[in-house]
């Protein structure tokens, strides 16, 4: 549309594909406020308010609405060894993501009170680049206290849960009881449930029947200890709790294609249900990973090729909403812990600089396009946690925002109105991962050494180009 107000514009973007809307066209794009204010034709005559603040975008590179990752641990206060606030912000928007949401572990305390919360929102206000929101989390001794609407109100995005041992001992899981406990509990208030679906029966079972080698190095050894089997009863509990209480829920990190059946189903019967899968599974198989390989330990496990080419399916349609990082990093100590041994090292994936770069990688062999890519891990992300152009959120200190201004506005998309979260982003530009030079904070990570595609030239939160100098970005509530 044409901008007629004189004026000017603190940033204007040029590029001749710009995705607009969900729909590739050659456009300028103005900037005001930290909202997109106009968008016209590549060549409008818009004004700015500095001479360095129009700039064109070389033709191997298109203009992309940021990444909303809805699934990142931070680990901070209390793990900041293993990630923080600065380094993993950091590392976000150089992998073009522009929002993170932060999971209630592996920081002490948890996100389990309004409290804890406090402190998370201190530790992120000054040192944060992008924008960052949270989850708050459901244990066994905040069911029933009044918590969990406590932490809603507070402005919480939703709940995580784990069904199975956490990894942490401040974190336990529920049981199949309090699952059904706390989707009544939320439904109440219409909170969304997030949950980590591994069954500790299925898990007990599946140890009890194993002849686990020496060490514990063997990687089929420790795919075998996790079947999908127990993804998939963990995940039809969730269905049956919904069933129950017309309740939200969203299962994460799928790793499992034969759940995929008991999912399509219940999303057929109208079981408000989505489904997030992660980059690893999405990137490697079980084939390809080594005895003792630790750096790709995560839970639930990498499982084998044909496992993979099902999930893509099952992305492509629909049946898998999201794709969101699970960035869970740690120290190198922590990750190599037994010298080989998956019992004992540490699981989960430092991936958030990479994995928007990933996915694309996979999609575009695949011939599935860049668009598609963007609305799973962009537009899609955002709408799960009502900062879509559907949804509500608000923003809280630092850089607080009145209301219309880029606090409220929806992200996931370019769009007048929408947030300036953008990315100028060179697809065909081939790099291999080094995971040295990536920002989280420790280097450690499956993607090392990958061979990926896509370039990110320039990120930019709210309008404001995230470099050295960049000042601290918002944080972000349900509203």
């Amino acid at each position: 549309m044409p901008e007629t107000s004189p004026t000017p514009f603190d940033l204007v973007l040029r590029a001749e594909r710009t995705l607009v809307e969900g729909v590739w066209r050659p456009a300028a794009v103005g900037v005001r406020d930290g909202v997109v204010a106009a968008i016209g034709a590549l060549d409008a005559p818009f004004a700015t308010t500095g001479l360095d603040a129009d700039r064109t975008l070389p033709a191997d590179q298109v203009l992309l609405p940021g990444m909303v990752d809805t699934h990142v641990h931070v680990n901070e206060p209390g793990r900041t060894e293993w990630e923080g606030f600065a380094s993993a912000t950091r590392a976000a928007a150089a992998g073009g993501v522009t929002t993170i949401v932060d999971m209630p572990l592996n920081s002490i305390p948890p996100t389990v009170t309004v409290e804890a919360l406090e402190l998370k929102r201190a530790a992120a206000a000054a040192q944060s680049v992008v924008d960052v929101g949270f989850w708050g989390g459901v244990i066994p001794s905040n069911l029933g206290t009044g918590d969990l609407r406590a932490l809603h109100e507070a402005g919480v995005f939703g709940f995580k849960a784990f069904l199975s041992p956490s990894g942490v001992d401040e974190f336990p899981h529920l049981s199949t009881e309090q699952l059904f406990a706390a989707l009544r509990e939320l439904t109440a208030f219409d909170g969304l449930l997030i949950v980590h679906a591994e069954d500790p029966g299925q898990l007990d079972a599946a140890a009890a029947s194993l002849e686990v080698t020496a060490g514990g190095a063997v990687y089929d050894d420790f795919v075998r200890s996790r079947p999908e089997a127990v993804e998939q009863t963990a995940i039809e509990h969730v269905i049956d709790a919904l069933r129950e209480t017309g309740g939200r829920a969203h299962v994460l990190h799928l790793s499992s294609a034969s759940a995929l059946a008991a999912i399509r189903a219940a999303k057929a019967e109208g079981l408000r249900l989505t489904v997030e899968t992660c980059p690893h599974y999405l990137t490697f198989d079980a084939e390809s990973i080594g005895d003792g390989e630790t750096q790709y330990k995560c839970c639930p496990p990498i499982r084998d090729e044909r496992n993979r080419e099902l999930l893509w399916e099952a992305l492509v349609d629909g049946t898998v909403d999201i794709v969101a990082s699970d960035h869970s990093p740690s120290t190198a100590a922590l990750k190599f812990a037994g010298d080989g041994s998956f019992d004992l090292a540490w699981g989960g994936i430092a991936g958030l600089e990479v994995s928007f770069r990933a996915v694309w990688t996979g999609a575009r062999a695949r011939g599935i396009a860049l668009e598609t890519v963007v609305g799973w891990m962009s537009s899609g992300t955002a709408a799960l946690v009502g900062l879509g152009a559907t949804g509500s959120a608000g923003a809280a200190a630092p850089g607080s925002a009145a209301p219309g201004s880029a606090g409220r506005a929806p992200k996931g998309s370019i769009a007048v109105g929408g947030a300036a979260d953008l990315v100028a982003f060179a697809p065909e530009t081939p790099f291999t991962v080094d995971a040295s030079t990536l920002r989280h904070r420790n280097p450690v990570s499956a993607f090392d050494g990958a061979s990926l595609m896509g370039a990110v030239a320039g990120t930019w939160v709210a309008g404001v180009l995230v470099d050295s100098d960049a000042p601290p970005a918002r944080l972000l509530r349900r509203v």
